[in-house]
C-alpha cells in the first residue's frame, strides 16, 4: 500500500457558518469538479472524528461499475459450475 501524503489531501480549512453551511475551498471543488447544484452525499468518519462528502454522481458510477463487476464473477462461477458438472 502506497505511503498516504497528506498534503496531497489536505485542500484547505472552511468554518461553519450559524445556519450550519460549510464553503467548500475553490481548489477541492476545481480537483473534484464540484459545481454549483452538484448533490453531494455527507458521511461521518468511522471514529466520529469529522464528516466525508462524496459526489452523489460518483457514488452511482461507483454502484454501476461494483454491479458489472459482480455479475461478471457470477456469470464467471456459474460457467465454472457447468463446465466442473460436465466433467
Amino acid at each position: 500500500m502506497p505511503d498516504l501524503d497528506l498534503t496531497q489531501l489536505f485542500m484547505g480549512a472552511s468554518t461553519v457558518g450559524e445556519r450550519g453551511q460549510v464553503v467548500i475551498p475553490a481548489e477541492a471543488r476545481e480537483r473534484l469538479d464540484i459545481k454549483p447544484g452538484d448533490k453531494l452525499l455527507v458521511f461521518t468518519h468511522p471514529a466520529g472524528t469529522g464528516v466525508t462528502f462524496v459526489k452523489f454522481e460518483k457514488l452511482q458510477e461507483a454502484q454501476r461499475e461494483l454491479q458489472r463487476v459482480l455479475l461478471e464473477l457470477e456469470h464467471g462461477e456459474a460457467h465454472a459450475a457447468g463446465e466442473e458438472g460436465a466433467q
